[in-house]
């Protein structure tokens, strides 16, 4: 188990980019990057000095995203004319959505966020530097798994703090929800699977506090990143939302948060947003009236 002098959670925008800088600065022999969008000219530049100082760069980008074609396009020619290795995720049905970096085989960031002006200036989103051991190995086989073509099946990843989609996500969210007998916050703007919300509705039914927060309850902040808390014992942060595609049509790539540090750094940030802002799900909520009988009323 990782120390909390072994991890930091950031969750400041003001921050984000330099972890990013400092994380591909400290690599010497090896980057492994996993990328989804990427328009900062600063992390550009950090790659490519990465490059000039005899680091091998790989970067595993989507295949597609939305608007993002010819961004993807441009993107993938400059990293490889300044001399970086560089694939599209190749899977014909799974959509590539995970964010996440490997130096030197010693350390790792697992993020919600993009590498845009706006994720370093006013997202809410979730960062975590670590050494962890467990992560460091898990994230290493899942890039070698994805960067084969086609890729290969989601290898043994070591613990229980990754959870990758589509292969987990479904089932390990569903056994951290089951677990909660206090409380679920969940701070999701595309929350909207059938079986999630059930879920949540029957955890309220049992006397569980559960809260979300969506899109127009975040007060400053753009909704971007995901997070889960269960029983302030346990937090989930990354990019799988509870959202039915995400569940199940996209590598997607979430990390489990259980030290005293991190999860007293996520409680205070829930308590930061405003007071109104949090949205409880009542333990039933009414069915919606049939099309017709809307038009009608």
């Amino acid at each position: 188990m990782s120390s909390a002098a072994d991890e930091r959670l950031i969750l400041a925008p003001a921050e984000r980019r330099d972890v990013i800088l400092d994380a591909i600065g400290s690599a010497r022999e090896r980057l492994l990057l996993s990328l989804f969008r990427c328009t900062d000219r600063r992390i550009l530049d950090a790659l490519t000095a990465a490059v000039q100082r005899g680091v091998r760069v790989r970067v595993l980008l989507s295949q597609r995203a939305k608007g993002s074609k010819k961004h993807l396009k441009r993107l993938h020619a400059f990293l490889r004319q300044k001399g970086a290795e560089v694939r599209r995720y190749a899977d014909p049905v799974v959509k590539y959505h995970a964010k996440y970096i490997i130096a030197d085989d010693g350390l790792a960031v697992v993020a919600s966020l993009n590498f845009t002006r706006k994720c370093f200036q006013s997202t809410c989103d979730f960062l975590l530097v670590t050494r962890s051991r467990e992560i460091v190995t898990g994230l290493t086989r899942l890039f070698a798994a994805d960067w084969t073509t086609p890729p290969s099946r989601l290898p043994e990843l070591p613990g229980d703090r990754l959870i990758v989609g589509p292969e987990q996500a479904r089932a390990r969210f569903a056994a951290l929800l089951q677990e909660a007998r206090a409380s679920i916050r969940v701070i999701d703007a595309k929350l909207n699977d059938s079986a999630m919300l059930a879920l949540l509705k029957a955890k309220a039914a049992e006397g569980v506090a559960v809260e979300v927060r969506g899109a127009d309850m975040l007060g400053p902040l753009v909704p971007h990143g995901k997070l889960l808390m269960v029983d302030d014992t346990t937090a989930v942060i990354g990019s799988i939302s509870l959202a039915t595609l995400a569940l199940e049509f996209r590598r997607e790539l979430a990390v489990v948060v259980r030290d005293a540090q991190g999860l007293r750094a996520l409680r205070d940030f829930w308590l930061s947003l405003p007071p109104s802002a949090g949205g409880r799900i009542a333990p039933a909520l009414p069915k919606p009236p049939p099309a017709r009988a809307r038009a009608r009323s």
